[in-house]
């Protein structure tokens, strides 16, 4: 995995530091030009746990909609500001907004709160003393879910089953051969059956959420396998892969998006050599036969159940 660029990370004698974790909408927060983003989502950006305590002094949070992830990344920003520090939490209102000031006051904060374009915004400043912060750090903590090394973490996709759509297109899979890509891998579940095939020679692992990353490092320890944190919307692919799987996502900032699949599709053709296959599964209702075929020489349903489709597509 490549590791984030850590040299904007400051010390103690930095000048003040101010933070920020994803994207907040503009107009609902004035992120200041030198804030350092903070997101596992954002390649590149330095992780907030190793940031350390009472070093900041301000945040920003568009936060998570998840509970046991949105309390965590919040225990976390309150663990690196500075007591008094100014700590903005913003949410949808329908994604978690309406439970930030009941999750702030658990964690002893005085909030103000207020609302703009469907979002609910909470103010605190650090309290002196946190409240509950190692009970919420450590539910949303990387976590062994079995107990026999299959790491996962709360706010990954799926992060504590397997998804339909997942298990659909394992139960599909032929045994592949070659070197080849796992666009979108998560924890690593697609990659450890695909290295199951003695004739696999290589495969790149690639994933936005640094956290899924991480795991599936600790979950695949595979000498084949290789890690990188990237968005795969902003690169190209090599055009000489063997082989592309993928379960491609359709939801950002928890809506949906086809042109997210649509993105993935075009990643996977660009990564192929001519005759390699691309295997995906997707929902039944997203159209992608239609970003498929002008990309592939055949495309063909493999599989089809409980609402998802699994095609295989050849270059």
């Amino acid at each position: 995995m490549k590791q984030p660029h850590m040299t904007q990370t400051p010390t103690a004698s930095a000048a003040p530091l101010h933070l920020v974790y994803g994207r907040p909408p503009l107009g609902l927060a004035d992120v200041l030009p030198s804030a350092i983003q903070v997101s596992p989502l954002i390649p590149r950006s330095p992780a907030l746990e190793d940031l350390a305590d009472a070093s900041a002094d301000s945040a920003i949070v568009l936060a998570p909609p998840g509970t046991a992830e949105r309390n965590y990344v919040i225990a976390q920003m309150l663990r690196v500001l500075k007591p008094g520090g100014e700590l903005t939490v913003m949410a949808l209102k329908d994604k978690g907004g309406s439970r930030l000031r009941k999750s702030l006051e658990a964690f002893g904060c005085d909030v103000d709160e207020s609302s703009k374009a469907h979002h609910r915004i909470a103010f605190v400043e650090r309290p002196e003393a946190v409240v509950g912060l190692e009970a919420a750090l450590s539910a949303g903590a990387p976590r062994d879910l079995t107990g026999q090394g299959l790491w996962s973490q709360p706010g990954v996709f799926s992060w504590d089953r397997l998804d339909p759509g997942s298990a659909l297109l394992l139960k599909t899979l032929p045994a592949l051969s070659g070197k080849g890509m796992d666009l979108g891998c998560g924890i690593g579940l697609l990659a450890l059956a695909v290295l199951e095939s003695a004739a696999v020679t290589g495969l790149a692992l690639i994933d936005i959420d640094s956290r899924a990353l991480k795991a599936a490092q600790r979950n695949v320890t595979d000498p084949r396998a290789s890690f990188d944190w990237a968005d795969i919307r902003s690169q190209e692919g090599p055009g000489d892969q063997d082989f592309v799987v993928m379960n491609p996502p359709f939801h950002d900032a928890g809506s949906e998006d086809k042109a997210l699949g649509q993105a993935f599709i075009r990643r996977a053709a660009s990564a192929l050599r001519k005759g390699g296959t691309c295997w995906l599964v997707a929902n039944r209702h997203l159209p992608y036969e239609e970003t498929l075929k002008p990309l592939f020489a055949k495309v063909t349903l493999k599989a089809e159940a409980q609402g998802y489709k699994v095609y295989e597509a050849r270059k």
